[in-house]
């Protein structure tokens, strides 16, 4: 199309999109507008104009731009944000040169990917008419992550924080789920799930007797703060944000109808140890990048202490998977990849972990199927990219 363009007498390009934004999309840009300006005959400018904001599982980065007829970058708007700006061409013998346009800076890493996070979220929001989100405040990093995305899109008027105690919370969950949410300024209620969780108990006994407690008295905890949470959510109307990340959900830990539950979940597409390091970079801002304070926002302790989800006593994490380091780097070949476990074993990975988790991965897609949506955020999210077959005992071998 450009080049029967061009043949007919076109000198500047100007191209109308809706390209999505993933963190590899800056350079499939320019490797694909290098390309055009190789294949078009003379000297032509293009002027980029992107689309800006979020739509369920995409999210538009607008950062429109301009190249002159040498190809050099002359105008660039920016990213995660309306705006206009008003740029002078001027024909030369050359062809056209552009004068007085913005240079945005170039958005990337952590700060391209919390901006895209509180882009998306905020029009989920917006668009669906909610008057603000409720989530759950464990005290743990997602949710005080969570809550972070969600202040710095909606503002801390918008943002509720529940923390939800039951016999396994501990002193120092309930500390720091309450310095987090004053850091943050949102409102914050505590209420109590172990009468709750008991009548449960009391009502499956009979059902029960005989067997010991297993994840399935873990899940009724997690089950209780969802109906909760959904009751707050039905009464007073603000969405449910669920807080999992995409390590928990590529293996499967994470509750159907419990900590699930939800209308958006801004985390769906970043792994764990990413998510670490999001909590120290906006701890770091000293000017904010949203609605919410600058500065430290989520306490040290929850970003430092070992991830539990409080279901029994002394649980922790890495009872039952690997350390997040070498879960995420299995999962991130095996997702993102595409790569098989003879890969990774040939690497030095333990055969026996990779196929472990490889099982977990393919048995928990139907808990994906439930989830809720999520932004994407790398090339390979649930739902829209990576989507395989429940019933038919898929595998992909070795």
């Amino acid at each position: 199309m450009p080049k029967a363009l061009i043949e007919q007498g076109a000198e500047m390009m100007i191209v109308t999109n809706g390209s999505p934004w993933r963190r590899t999309i800056e350079r499939e840009r320019k490797a694909a507008f290098s390309g055009w300006y190789q294949a078009w005959p003379g000297n032509k400018a293009m002027v980029f104009v992107n689309q800006v904001g979020g739509q369920d599982e995409l999210v538009f980065d607008g950062a429109s731009f301009s190249r002159d007829t040498s190809g050099d970058m002359v105008q660039r708007m920016p990213a995660f944000e309306e705006a206009l700006d008003c740029a002078e061409w001027v024909r030369t013998g050359e062809g056209w040169e552009c004068g007085g346009a913005v240079q945005a800076p170039l958005l990337s890493g952590l700060e391209a990917d919390w901006k895209a996070m509180v882009l998306a979220l905020r029009d989920y929001v917006e668009k669906a008419g909610f008057p603000g989100v409720v989530l759950g405040m464990s005290g743990g990093i997602d949710s005080a992550i969570s809550a972070a995305i969600a202040v710095d899109a909606l503002g801390p008027e918008r943002v509720w924080a529940v923390m939800m105690p039951s016999r396994y919370t501990s002193e120092e969950s309930l500390e720091d789920a309450k310095a987090c949410a004053e850091m943050l300024g949102v409102r914050y209620d505590i209420i109590d799930v172990e009468p709750t969780i008991e009548a449960f108990g009391r009502t499956l006994a009979e059902a029960f007797r005989g067997t010991e407690p297993d994840t399935t008295e873990e899940n009724i905890q997690s089950r209780a703060r969802g109906v909760v949470l959904m009751a707050l959510s039905n009464k007073f109307g603000p969405m449910v944000l669920s807080t999992g990340n995409k390590s928990e959900m590529a293996v499967g830990y994470a509750t159907l109808y419990g900590d699930m539950n939800g209308g958006y979940n801004a985390l769906k597409d970043v792994y764990k140890t990413e998510v670490f390091e999001l909590a120290w970079w906006r701890n770091a801002q000293t000017r904010t990048p949203g609605l919410g304070p600058a500065g430290q926002v989520i306490p040290e302790r929850i970003i430092t202490k070992p991830p539990t989800a409080e279901l029994r006593e002394d649980q922790k994490d890495e009872d039952s998977l690997p350390p997040y380091d070498v879960l995420d780097a299995i999962l991130f070949a095996l997702i993102e990849e595409e790569r098989s476990v003879r890969d990774l074993v040939a690497e030095g990975q333990d055969e026996a972990v990779v196929r472990r988790i490889e099982n977990l991965l393919y048995g928990a897609e139907y808990k994906r199927r439930q989830a809720p949506p999520g932004v994407k955020i790398g090339n390979k999210n649930f739902g829209r990219d990576r989507r395989y077959p429940i019933t038919n005992r898929f595998k992909s071998g070795d």
